[in-house]
């Protein structure tokens, strides 16, 4: 896994190298290996490499000399090599064995179309040097990032929006719709991020530049069209864990060794038990515990790892590590976060690395193509209480779905049936499914400041969601509305960025998915809803799928949502410790004021009630983490601009300790495909 940029104009005017360089040194994180960069003319591409498949010869940017093409790429094609043979056929002749040249003659052979073959995680750029174009591309499901700014004639692009604005033409400023949209969906709706001017390619998206015009088209969509045959139970069953099982296969193609996280839930223990039933090599395993009875689900570990044998290592999260490194997270997430999830996700790659691994399998995605979400339980159980409003006991089930929800509990009849949307009018609203958590998360804009509001007058409603609905959407099923409203924001919008790729790159760690290959993705949404969610069973079918391969401690266990300490780790209850300084600066009124995004008094009155440890409310919780995280973004991005050796930058591993320069222009040299292999 690595980091790319580039610079294309579209005015055939040159490059200059300088700026090109400085926002390569930003992703030194992404790729310590090694850094390369390819200037001719009008078009700049760079590379930060993370060596994983072809250490020796798969270095970047990549030449096709041939056919006058150049690639940086970021991330892995897992069928390279059936690709490599297929083209071999058709009389294509490569000079390494790396994955980055297969996608150079696969685009050679198949031109945009070559993306549609690609069983992978990608975010890549090829300049047609012949056509002077420049074409970038995301992978179906958000894996990897890619982000652009179009600059006049001048089009730039970055695996992390830290990279683009460095470069002096970059604005940085807060985009208000932006953070809007955070604010409701826990995310922005791309191509919008949270900084105006730079956009994110969306996944399952191609971008092509030519002569300074820039078109975006989709070439993928996940499409829930559940399956009407008479295929019975275990047929399902026994055609899931086959795929799965390949997938898993593919995954572990690698020329470094391949670990995985386990964390004692179904989805992790799966992965990891296919994993040992495909290779003879002892597997390293590594999970995150901690201190809170609530969130610890070590004892799982245990047991699954005692049944697979697995060489495990576990690191403790307290809720001052959290308030520790939350500022590091925040800066590698580049978007404002609500809840502090991912900073013991960046701790656990940090014990990854330090243990010499590169590459880590894991479980994510699960919960998303099979039904495992308490909010696709929640959604069914409002249908049914729908049903008969005035019901007094339907609701129980949801207080009972969530125990760890105090406030909740509490809370009348007449008010749960507000929050829930429990109206019969309510069933046909195309957004059922999220509506009290999207609405939940609004209520934090209570905080904003009146120029922000004014900023974001006529965007609290929903028209931006429902404007990227495909026309399909409406005859889904809602369990299938549900999930792909989970599938297409939430897992590339939060999951698989501020807790997938962004907290493990963050430590020069590459994840990898097997839940997320676009074939058990396709063939999950094909799976009828009553076989992914059993009256309120989650995950049914996967279950059933999994009973050879797991624990049956771990199949039958109840689930536990993944969560972190939020506001005691900013505020810790011990009266004998104090908040980290940096939360004391930025929520103070005077940074408040000066940065205009939030109402002081009323930011006083929260961290007053944190302080006292009378946060206790999932709003305060999230109130809180989403108001610093937000000003953290102002303090890492706007107020300052990005450095290249920041204070959290992490070091290169001992073997690779001074990154191979190629392509720089104090050596005057540039990787070329046609010289011999190094």
């Amino acid at each position: 896994m690595c980091g790319i940029v580039g610079i294309a104009r579209g005015d055939r005017a040159l490059v200059d190298r300088q700026p090109l360089r400085r926002m390569l040194a930003t992703l030194a994180h992404r790729g310590p290996d090694e850094r390369g960069m390819h200037v001719e003319g009008s078009v700049g591409l760079g590379h930060a490499r993370l060596s994983i498949i072809d250490p020796a010869g798969g270095h970047q940017p990549m030449a096709h000399p041939q056919a006058g093409l150049w690639i940086t790429f970021n991330g892995e094609i897992f069928n390279y090599v059936e690709l490599r043979e297929e083209l071999i056929g058709k009389g294509h002749r490569f000079r390494t064995r790396s994955d980055t040249e297969v996608i150079l003659h696969a685009y050679e052979e198949w031109g945009n179309a070559c993306v549609e073959r690609f069983n992978g995680q990608w975010a890549l750029g090829v300049w047609d040097e012949r056509r002077r174009r420049l074409f970038l591309s995301r992978d179906r499901l958000g894996i990897r990032p890619l982000f652009y700014a179009r600059l006049g004639n001048r089009l730039l692009f970055a695996s992390e929006i830290k990279a683009l604005l460095v470069h002096p033409d970059v604005p940085r400023r807060i985009d208000p719709v932006g953070l809007n949209q955070v604010f409701t969906y826990w995310s922005t709706l791309p191509p919008r991020t949270v900084f105006e001017g730079i956009e994110e390619l969306p996944p399952g998206h191609n971008l092509v530049w030519q002569d300074g015009q820039l078109e975006v088209g989709r070439y993928w969509q996940l499409q829930f069209e559940p399956d009407t045959s008479a295929k019975t139970e275990t047929q399902w069953a026994d055609e899931l864990i086959e795929l799965l099982s390949d997938s898993t296969r593919l995954r572990l193609r690698s020329d470094v060794p391949v670990g995985a996280y386990l964390s004692g839930g179904l989805d992790s223990t799966l992965t990891t038990a296919l994993i040992q039933r495909t290779t003879d090599a002892p597997l390293r395993t590594f999970s995150i515990t901690f201190e809170q009875p609530e969130f610890d689900e070590s004892d799982y570990q245990r047991q699954a790892v005692d049944a697979l044998g697995t060489d495990h290592e576990a690191i403790r999260c307290t809720a001052r590590d959290i308030g520790d490194v939350f500022a590091a997270v925040v800066r590698h997430a580049e978007r404002p976060l609500l809840r502090t999830a991912p900073a013991p996700l960046f701790l656990l790659s940090e014990l990854a690395h330090d243990s010499g691994f590169k590459v880590v399998v894991t479980g994510e995605g699960a919960d998303e193509m099979f039904g495992g979400y308490n909010i696709f339980k929640e959604a069914k159980v409002r249908r049914f209480w729908a049903q008969r409003p005035d019901s007094a006991w339907r609701p129980l089930l949801l207080k009972k779905l969530y125990p760890y929800l105090p406030n909740l509990q509490a809370q009348s009849l007449a008010y749960q049936k507000a929050f829930f949307h429990v109206r019969p009018e309510d069933l046909t609203d195309p957004l059922f499914s999220h509506l009290p958590r999207w609405e939940m998360t609004s209520r934090l804009k209570t905080f904003f400041s009146e120029e922000l509001r004014a900023a974001t007058a006529g965007q609290n409603g929903y028209a931006d969601c429902l404007s990227t609905l495909p026309n399909e959407f409406a005859d889904w099923p809602p369990f299938c509305q549900a999930q792909y409203l989970e599938s297409t924001m939430f897992l590339p919008g939060y999951l698989l960025s501020s807790q997938g790729d962004r907290m493990a790159m963050a430590h020069s760690v590459e994840g990898r998915y097997p839940f997320l290959d676009h074939r058990v993705a396709e063939f999950a949404a094909r799976i009828p809803p009553r076989l992914k969610m059993k009256g309120l069973h989650e995950k049914y079918l996967l279950k059933r799928a999994s009973r050879d391969y797991v624990p049956e401690s771990v199949v039958r266990r109840t689930k536990q949502p993944y969560r972190a300490p939020d506001v005691a780790g900013f505020f810790p209850p011990s009266r004998d410790q104090s908040p980290p300084e940096y939360v004391q600066e930025l929520l103070s009124p005077e940074q408040l004021r000066q940065d205009g995004l939030f109402r002081p008094e009323a930011v006083a009155s929260l961290v007053r009630k944190a302080s006292r440890g009378d946060v206790v409310s999932q709003r305060d919780n999230m109130a809180l983490v989403g108001i610093l995280s937000t000003q953290l973004i102002v303090e890492h991005f706007i107020r300052h601009q990005p450095s290249s050796a920041s204070s959290d930058q992490i070091e290169p591993p001992p073997q690779a300790a001074v990154p191979r320069l190629v392509g720089d222009d104090v050596a005057e040299e540039t990787y070329d495909a046609t010289s011999p292999v190094r």
